[in-house]
């Protein structure tokens, strides 16, 4: 059985309430502080492998993170309040990080609770799910100004989003690898409090299956750019690039619109995506 087929096997398991726990730039707004420094390369961008955990840490409350906090890839999973793997969107995060803090090297294991929840902007610098539990990350600071880095990275095995963007600002997404998940990025489609959000995805690697890459809410004035996307094991092109939805404030499902580029909310090209 190949690498990606046991990955599939695995995600299926786990939709069946996981019952196996698992133990185991500046053009972009890229900041200094979000420079790549411990994922293994390759000049194309796609990391050669997962990393091997040097150690793991159960976590029953979640770590409050100020300043720069690194996992030094200690592998963290829920217990007790922080263990189910439920899709519940009240559920805790396992790292809460407050308004300009840096979360790196870190691996979130199962079972995962709600992932990061960044409270303002935030630096997620080499930061890995193993299986993701409701979402990844989420982004909830309400300042324009806010910006939020995944740098670095990736995630696998979440039933529908990855990164979660509830707040304002903007999400520059880079060096990352996605597979056998939802959505990569969704703009919040029906959150109470809505906000203008800008996305940027470069250099990152898709592996099907995935639904889709990115989805924005045109009416609020979301866009969405996307750079040197590399979509693997998607020979007929199903993975939606960039989906436009028209979102809501009344908690009721967004509808969607359409999907591609369009030169103003989806901005890119077909250039910009290349399959193998």
């Amino acid at each position: 059985m190949t690498a990606r087929a046991e990955q599939r096997v695995r995600h299926r398991r786990r939709v069946t309430k996981r019952r196996a726990l698992i133990a185991g730039s500046a053009a972009l707004g890229i900041s200094g502080a979000a420079i790549f420094t411990t994922t293994m390369l390759t000049s194309a961008g796609a990391a050669t492998s997962w990393p091997t955990a040097k150690g793991s840490k159960a976590v029953s409350k979640t770590i409050e993170v100020s300043g720069t906090y690194d996992g030094k890839l200690t592998k963290f999973y829920g217990s007790g309040a922080l263990g189910t793997d439920s899709q519940d969107e009240d559920q805790g995060p396992i790292f809460e990080l407050a308004d300009g803090a840096t979360l790196k090297n870190v691996i979130i294991g199962t079972p995962a609770a709600d992932g990061v929840h960044c409270l303002g902007s935030c630096t997620l610098q080499n930061v890995w799910w193993l299986d993701v539990g409701e979402d990844a990350a989420t982004f909830k600071g309400t300042s324009a100004s806010a910006v939020y880095t995944v740098h670095g990275g990736g995630a696998k095995n979440a039933d529908d989003k990855v990164l979660q963007f509830n707040g304002a600002g903007k999400l520059v997404v880079s060096k990352f690898q996605v597979e056998n998940s939802g959505k990569l990025v969704r703009s919040c489609g029906n959150c109470k409090k809505q906000f203008k959000r800008t996305v940027i995805i470069n250099d990152v690697d898709v592996t099907a299956p995935l639904k889709a890459i990115v989805g924005v809410n045109s009416n609020y004035g979301d866009t969405a750019a996307l750079r040197k996307i590399r979509i693997h094991g998607d020979t007929k092109k199903k993975i939606k690039t960039c989906v436009r939805f028209k979102g809501n404030n009344t908690g009721k499902e967004p509808t969607e619109l359409g999907t591609g580029p369009d030169g103003t909310i989806c901005r890119f090209s077909s250039s910009d995506i290349t399959y193998g």
